[in-house]
């Protein structure tokens, strides 16, 4: 008899992940879910025994790369090589709750077409991170914690759930991302052509904050981040901004967004006496723009032509107040390392 197609492609992009992979995928396998759901693994060229640790799970497809060629491109191999009507695109550092493919299949079923997210909680202390994530005006995301909010304007890309025909549709990751906001990105093109990004009200994940990339979390009261981290969120964020903000917006956004890098930049230089954050961070996010000024047009009308939102309707899941603002007033100046 032939084997009905899966449900759900659970799709894991892995690198070095020897010793947190064993968790990911046993809380895969141990789904409440009554459908079939198959398991991916995309091997980013590990140099540990992240390849030792799969080969004890014999149902799992594993593609496994000659080279490593970083988040977007694993994600977009996995996409082609899945089966299922949903991909879910979950980190190596997460964990899904039992319920958490029931949950998501009865939202999918309630909100046909939509990008769907569960609760994201941190690993150690179990507590609350997010239900998805609001954008503030310069596309900084903004965690929502709001038990009665549902519509959100992107979910992490720990855990992020797609109809694989909507995925296609948007042409799923692009590689000149590398990483950071990729996640950002598919969030941004779904809800412009007017789909809805959803946070469950239920379920969840547990998730190590961090871990792949570093940054992203306090740690003693202080955020810190790495260099490559910051460079390549502040220049995908402008690049976005670029693409996806609505009609005449984007080049007043655009202009005050760059003032605002250029003051931010100087103020980090001459706090920290280090020259590198103005010219690897800030000035490299908006020169980086202006270089890719084409790829941004181009993405800008593939966007238009997809089918465009009312800009209440893009902006309804967005706020007015400056994220970067309210984590300088709660953490002080951030620790670049």
């Amino acid at each position: 008899m032939e084997e009905t197609a899966p449900l759900f492609s659970v799709c894991i992009a892995n690198f070095n992940g020897e010793d947190i992979l064993t968790d990911c995928l046993n809380s895969v396998l141990a789904q409440t879910i009554d459908a079939r759901v198959e398991i991916i693994v995309h091997d980013d060229h590990s140099t540990d025994a992240s390849l030792e640790v799969l080969a004890r799970f014999p149902g799992i497809k594993v593609v496994a790369s000659d080279t490593n060629v970083g988040f977007c491109v694993s994600n977009n191999r996995m996409a082609n090589a899945a089966s299922g009507k949903f991909l879910l695109l979950l980190n190596n550092d997460a964990a899904l709750y039992p319920d958490a493919l029931a949950t998501l299949w009865a939202q999918a079923q309630a909100h046909p077409g939509s990008v769907l997210t569960l609760p994201q909680y941190d690993w150690t202390s179990g507590a609350l991170v997010d239900r998805g994530c609001l954008l503030d005006t310069f596309y900084n995301p903004v965690p929502n914690i709001d038990a009665s909010r549902t519509d959100v304007a992107m979910t992490i890309g720990a855990c992020l759930c797609i109809e694989a025909t909507l995925w296609d549709e948007l042409g799923g990751f692009p590689a000149w991302i590398e990483s950071i906001a990729e996640d950002m990105y598919i969030c941004c093109a779904a809800r412009r052509m007017g789909r809805k990004v959803l946070a469950s009200p239920s379920s969840g994940y547990r998730h190590r904050q961090g871990h792949s990339f570093g940054g992203n979390k306090a740690s003693d009261g202080r955020l810190s981040t790495s260099f490559r981290r910051r460079k390549l969120s502040e220049r995908n964020k402008t690049m976005l901004m670029a693409i996806f903000s609505p009609g005449w917006i984007v080049l007043p956004l655009l202009g005050t967004h760059m003032l605002l890098l250029l003051l931010e930049g100087m103020a980090l230089a001459l706090t920290k006496r280090d020259w590198r954050v103005m010219k690897d961070i800030y000035l490299h996010a908006i020169t980086s723009t202006w270089r890719m000024r084409k790829l941004a047009m181009d993405e800008r009308r593939a966007a238009r032509l997809r089918g465009t939102s009312p800009l209440r309707g893009y902006y309804s899941a967005f706020t007015w107040i400056p994220r970067k603002w309210i984590l300088f007033r709660s953490y002080g100046i951030p620790e670049v390392r």
